[in-house]
């Protein structure tokens, strides 16, 4: 019987935008005095419920604004969500934003070991898979170079390389397979199908329908907060298309 690593049970995200165009902190403290303050609320996620079984690769698709990437981070514990709840079996590894975690005065050795830190591997375990995560980046002598000096895809390919050096539990992933050229792409694809295959289970989000079918059991349409459709890859894929 197969064991459930996540499950998303009617998780509904609302946020508080302020209405007024107030220009200092003077000003917005004195109209909250006044009790004056305007909001908008904003729903995110609207009731949505879903899970993914041990092994399972589940794909998120919708578009901009669907509420894909704020479902990420309630998955991930980086946001609470304002209603339902969510449970999570095993250790978590988001590819969210990739480099977040990353300080750009220091160097991309150092930042291995403070994203590393981040991600919640020992300095034991980085020092033993430092030189694998060099290669796989392909940074070469640019890792001893604060990554201020470094271009975006060079960010994304070390942020890749900390992130998948480990075999998590559960990986979440929001259109990783996009980083770098296209060689590096090719690269980094073959590293999450490897993961995949070896267990892992995996929250995927893409535009590319392509990868989506390829890599995904089953697919969650996102439809302005609200879950569209919930099914077989393809057959979802089939719809949003």
């Amino acid at each position: 019987m197969s064991k459930t690593m996540i499950e998303v049970s009617d998780v509904t995200m609302r946020f508080r935008m302020n209405n007024d165009k107030i220009m200092s902190l003077k000003e917005f403290v004195t109209t909250a005095i006044r009790g004056k303050l305007n909001y908008n609320v904003f729903t995110a996620l609207d009731h949505v419920s879903f899970d993914v079984q041990k092994g399972e690769t589940l794909g998120l698709i919708g578009h901009n604004g669907a509420g894909k990437s704020t479902m990420l981070k309630v998955i991930s514990g980086i946001l609470k969500p304002t209603e339902g709840s969510v449970k999570t079996c095993g250790n978590i590894v988001p590819m969210l934003e990739l480099g977040s975690g990353f300080d750009f005065d220091l160097t991309g050795r150092e930042n291995v070991f403070l994203n590393g830190a981040i991600l919640g591997y020992s300095e034991e375990f980085l020092n033993a898979k430092y030189d694998e995560i060099v290669e796989f980046s392909e940074l070469g002598h640019f890792i001893e170079m604060p990554i201020r000096n470094y271009s975006s895809g060079m960010l994304a390919r070390l942020a890749f390389s900390v992130a998948s050096v480990v075999n998590p539990e559960i990986l979440i992933v929001d259109e990783i397979l996009s980083v770098g050229d296209a060689n590096f792409q090719e690269k980094s694809h073959r590293r999450m199908l490897e993961l995949m295959g070896g267990g892992t289970t995996v929250l995927f989000v893409s535009h590319n329908l392509a990868q989506i079918r390829e890599m995904c059991n089953r697919v969650v349409w996102l439809e302005h907060g609200q879950v569209k459709m919930y099914g077989p890859a393809e057959e979802v894929c089939n719809a949003y298309a």
